[in-house]
Parts: C-alpha cells; structure tokens; sequence
C-alpha cells in the first residue's frame, strides 16, 4: 500500500472523529454548558490515557519537567475548546470549521514571538491570504458579527497557541506525558470552571454516550492525524484534511437546516490557500491543522 494511500486511510479516521465531536458536542449543548463538556471529555480522555500507558509501558515517561510550558499550553487549548464547543451551538459547523483552519496561520504570525522563528515572506503572503478569506467567512458589516463567529475565531487563536507549545514541547517530552498533562490539567481547569456557580449538573443517560464519543474522538483524531503526518508529507496530508469542511457542510444542512453559503466556502477556499503555500513553498514544519 502506498504511503498516500495509507495517510488517506488515516485522515478518514480523523475527519470522523472530528466531525464526531461536533454532531456530539452540539448535541449535548442542550443539557450541559461548555466548562461541563471540558470537564467530563477531559475525565474520560485521561482515563484512556492512563489505560493505554499502562498497557504501552510508557506510563514512566510522563515526568515534571516543564510544567510550566504545559500550563500554559494547556490553558490555551482549554480556552480555545470552550469557545469551539460555544461556536457549535450558535453559528453554522461549516462556518466554525473554516475559521478553525484559520490555526496555521496564527501559527505563523506568533511562532516568532514565542518560538523565535523567523517569519518568512512566504509566511506573510500566507497569512495575508488567508485573512482575506477569514473576511470572506465572517462578513463583517453584511451582518452583525455575533458571539459565536468571534468565539470561533478567537477558538483558533487558542489552537494556535497551544500547536506552537506542543511543538516545543515535543523536542523533549514524548505524547504520552504531552497528552497525561493535556488531560489532567483540563479536568482540573473544568472541574474549577463548571463548579464555580456550586451547580454542576451531571451526565444523563442521554448524555453520557455523547460525552464518551467526545472524549474518544478528540483523542482518536489526534492519534489519525499524527499518524498521516509521520506516512506522508504536509503538503499531502492538509489538502486531505479540508475534506472535513464539505462534509460537515453538508450534515449541517441535511441534519440541522443551515444554509450553505458559497462565501463561506470561497473564504474557506483563501485559507486553504494560505495554508497550502505556507507549507508548500515557505518552512513551516506542520501543518497545525487543529489541537483539539
């Protein structure tokens, strides 16, 4: 078997469990508020964490070494995901995916302040490229730019920061302790979150296979994506990856009526764009599509 077709076999997996993750998300919006969706994914991924580490003997790797950078990292990522799974809720799935792919390209432009890379001209005819479509996306002035378009893009910016964490934390700590910590300090962050009001309601029998699917598809997603990236270059794996935008359009509007707005999908296509020439002819190292 080819290696792209091996990394296509793999993305399949990945854009299902991404796309999971937001029909499961939507689902138990009505029962559960954001900070109580984190706080029990969290509790479920850290169990098969610790179940698969035990079993994989990797469970020593997890150390206390930059504990900082994982606070950090992870505060990020906490903050983008709460603002994800509000997006879901109040805009249309295929408008919150086309401004997560906006991800890479915060990338980009903050890789030099925290990392200390140098931005490339390709970098920047990326990013410029790709905020022409963020415009495009969220049109602002043709209509009122809700709570939910600013959650999403403000969600990728949260996405961005904890991709350019993990990517220095990866030059010393393995996945096992990179996704321990990314599991335990959420549970913790959700538990302080969705307990502060003293009202934390608790998973139904309605709710409870919808929180499992969460919890396994944002760990399944990552582990398909990884996979398709050590197989194939970035340039074959991201274009693979945007299949998720189509796909998600369309059960949004067989499942929940939305309307599918070409502009939408025309700014998707600029983000896209920026990303691909970024990745095809400037240095980015990967394609930090989403760190959900």
């Amino acid at each position: 078997m080819s290696p792209t077709l091996q990394a296509a076999l793999w993305m399949t997996g990945a854009i299902a469990s991404f796309t999971a993750m937001a029909i499961a998300g939507r689902a138990v919006s009505f029962d559960l508020d954001t900070f109580e969706i984190m706080t029990y994914r969290s509790l479920f991924g850290l169990g098969i964490v610790l179940i698969v580490a035990s079993a994989a003997g990797t469970l020593r790797q997890i150390s206390r070494r930059h504990l900082g950078i994982h606070l950090i990292r992870n505060l990020a990522h906490f903050s983008g995901q709460n603002l994800w799974f509000f997006a879901i809720t109040v805009i249309p799935l295929a408008q919150v995916f086309a401004l997560e792919f906006t991800t890479p390209l915060w990338v980009i432009m903050l890789s030099p302040l925290i990392l200390g890379e140098r931005l490339t001209r390709i970098g920047v005819i990326a990013a410029l490229i790709g905020f022409t479509g963020i415009l495009l996306v969220a049109q602002p002035g043709a209509t009122p730019l809700g709570a939910g378009v600013i959650a999403a893009a403000l969600s990728a910016v949260g996405f961005a920061i904890s991709a350019i964490l993990t990517r220095r934390l990866t030059r010393s700590e393995t996945i096992t302790c990179i996704l321990f910590y990314l599991t335990a300090m959420q549970a913790v962050f959700g538990l302080i979150f969705a307990g502060f009001d003293g009202d934390m309601a608790l998973p139904s029998a309605q709710t409870l296979p919808w929180l499992l699917l969460i919890g396994c598809a944002g760990l399944l997603a990552h582990f398909c994506l990884t996979s398709a990236l050590r197989i194939a270059p970035a340039s074959v794996v991201m274009p693979m990856d945007f299949v998720r935008l189509p796909v998600i359009a369309l059960i949004g509007a067989q499942f929940y009526g939305e309307v599918l707005d070409p502009l939408v999908f025309v700014g998707a296509a600029l983000i896209f764009g920026g990303n691909y020439l970024n990745i095809r002819f400037g240095q980015a190292k990967a394609p930090l599509v989403t760190q959900k």
